[in-house]
């Protein structure tokens, strides 16, 4: 990942729970002003919100993608860069037991705060939350393959993920958020 003028670190940079949500808040090709991004994320102080986003600009994770004057203030609008959102190989690999440890805690705490506003939301829509109307899904299972033929089902798998993400919003399209984690089960 490159972070340009950001003397963090790649993953404490996206890692931080403030900073997973907002990345996490552009997914979908989506461009932002960051009114928008309070609205999304209302229980983080204004501030604290205007500094993250700030960290994410520096390190070229987030890219201005255009400019407005609102009430002599100039407003931006940003987009995700995917490429520097991520940490790469290179330094997962470099990344001590605890380190990947505090990564992943950073990833489920953020998972399990989504799903948690997703039930609030759908309480407050609906009186109660409909998975199946929603198309809410979560589970487990195991599969008894090869590393070859594991790194065939990956790549099967990130293809049909890549061909949807490609999809524009509009004619109907749900914005949905997908999550995979591989784990050897032995």
């Amino acid at each position: 990942m490159r972070t340009v003028g950001c003397p963090v670190p790649s993953a404490d940079l996206l890692l931080h729970p403030v900073r997973l949500r907002v990345v996490q808040a552009f997914l979908g090709d989506r461009a932002l002003t960051t009114s928008e991004l309070r609205a999304e994320l209302p229980d983080v102080p204004v501030a604290t919100l205007y500094r993250h986003v700030g960290l994410l600009a520096d390190a070229g994770v987030l890219t201005v993608s255009g400019e407005r004057k609102v009430r002599g203030a100039a407003e931006r609008t940003y987009r995700l860069d995917l490429a520097a959102a991520s940490v790469g190989a290179a330094e997962a690999a470099a990344m001590t037991a605890e380190e990947h440890r505090r990564a992943f805690t950073a990833f489920a705490v953020a998972l399990m705060a989504d799903f948690d506003r997703y039930l609030l939301r759908a309480a407050l829509d609906a009186g109660r939350p409909d998975l199946a109307e929603d198309r809410v899904g979560y589970r487990q299972v195991a599969v008894w393959v090869t590393d070859e033929e594991f790194d065939e089902m990956a790549g099967e798998l990130a293809a049909v993920l890549r061909a949807r993400m490609a999809n524009r919003p509009g004619g109907g399209r749900r914005r949905r958020v997908v999550t995979t984690v591989h784990l050897p089960a032995d």
